[in-house]
């Protein structure tokens, strides 16, 4: 049984599945990645990526990291693709899978996936530091500089920037949902960011899956191994 109809069947078999997936979920619909050798790490700035992305750059220099913002980290135009389809098609056929996922880009949800978990946040989302009145993505779009609310309060993005903590019910349900399954599909993701990575470790149930293009410190730990990309994998899953 090749490695593509062994997935299928234990997709077909499996009572509760978790799709755990990173930035080469999104890469396939035209949204960069940070860490890869075209990756926004590996760009010339003005600031380091990794600084600009922080929580303490976003209050010191908020006109800065919105400029970056919005034109390296929203992409309101992408749509889903092959992988957030087919996942999405899963769920509507009935299969009981949650999706938890390090991007940020509400792709899974506009695909029709409604059993969630976003790690990271969410780039559709965003809220008033001072009042905390909600804003979608198209009002801060639409603000020129730095965006701010009604009340004159600063609006920041409702993504985890470096030096912020996860949510701890994000936390607390993804790695319920870890350890309730008996398929793990871990995809996209050099599982190098934690404690997202980390998470994996908490799986106890039957098959571990990892389908990424490069090598991986997980890569021991799979029970099937694909260095593929996804749409190459999920575009025979259909």
């Amino acid at each position: 049984m090749d490695a593509i109809e062994q997935l299928r069947k234990w997709v077909n078999e499996a009572q509760r599945i978790v799709f755990f997936g990173g930035a080469g979920v999104s890469t396939e619909s035209g949204i960069p990645d940070f860490r890869s050798a075209n990756g926004i790490f590996q760009q010339e700035y003005a600031y380091r990526p990794e600084e600009i992305v922080s929580h303490s750059f976003f209050l010191q220099r908020p006109k800065e990291f919105y400029e970056f913002y919005k034109e390296r980290m929203v992409f309101p135009e992408a749509l889903p693709n092959i992988t957030h389809q087919v996942l999405s098609d899963w769920e509507k056929q009935g299969k009981q899978i949650t999706i938890v996922t390090q991007n940020i880009d509400g792709l899974h949800q506009k695909a029709g996936s409604e059993r969630v978990i976003e790690l990271h946040g969410s780039v559709l989302r965003n809220y008033c530091t001072k009042c905390g009145k909600f804003y979608d993505v198209d009002a801060i779009m639409q603000q020129s500089g730095v965006p701010h609310c009604e009340c004159g309060g600063m609006i920041k993005p409702d993504v985890v920037l470096y030096e912020e903590p996860l949510k701890e019910q994000d936390i607390q349900q993804a790695l319920s949902a870890i350890q309730h399954a008996d398929l793990l599909i871990v995809a996209g993701t050099s599982l190098s960011v934690y404690p997202a990575a980390g998470m994996i470790r908490y799986f106890r149930g039957d098959h571990l899956v990892l389908i990424n293009k490069t090598v991986t410190d997980f890569d021991r730990n799979a029970d099937l191994l694909l260095h593929q990309s996804l749409g190459s994998v999920f575009s025979k899953l259909q």
